[in-house]
């Protein structure tokens, strides 16, 4: 038979986690769509990613922390052991801010690029998801013969956020945002 809690702060952690369980329900990263084409000789790719923010994230987007993105890419034989190595492993890293002076997102690659504002936040998550014309690998290097996949993993990187933000980030689930490995096959 299990006692129920009567330590208040024990009480409210419970409530404080059981809270932040529930306002991360609907929150989860997805890569929606890929697409390769040979772009003059070189394999290209395109890609949908949907992020879906956390609360927490975004308020904390909302107040002036900047949130860091992390896509992994990875074109791989289809039949390789994890161990094997990858044709191409390219970590993209991007960053969403919102600057209060001018009431404005901005969405940039990293590291040292200008970025693109937008008005409103919506639209800056939309255009952080597209990767357009991503230089994968010279067409020449794939085996006709051969069956290969892309691999796409995005995720928020907790260990860019403010120092007072981290231990936060650490324990509760709703800053723990990624889509995991998606598989696409490649078409070529």
């Amino acid at each position: 038979m299990s006692k129920p809690l009567r330590h208040p702060m024990l009480r409210g952690l419970v409530l404080a986690l059981a809270l932040a369980v529930a306002a991360n329900a609907g929150a989860e990263f997805s890569v929606a769509e890929v697409q390769t084409r040979d772009n003059g000789g070189m394999l290209s790719m395109d890609a949908q990613i949907d992020y879906g923010f956390s609360e927490d994230a975004l308020e904390a987007l909302d107040n002036g922390v900047p949130l860091i993105l992390e896509v992994h890419v990875q074109l791989r034989d289809a039949d390789a052991w994890i161990w094997d190595e990858s044709l191409v492993d390219q970590r993209l890293r991007y960053a969403i801010r919102y600057k209060p002076l001018s009431e404005r997102y901005l969405v940039s690659q990293l590291p040292g690029d200008g970025g693109t504002s937008y008005v409103t936040r919506d639209a800056a998550i939309a255009a952080l998801g597209e990767i357009e014309d991503l230089q994968l690998v010279s067409a020449d290097r794939l085996d006709p013969d051969h069956e290969y996949e892309i691999q796409i993993k995005a995720a928020l990187d907790i260990e860019e956020l403010p120092l007072p933000l981290k231990p936060i980030a650490y324990l509760l689930p709703s800053w723990k945002l990624s889509s995991g490995w998606t598989k696409w096959r490649l078409e070529h």
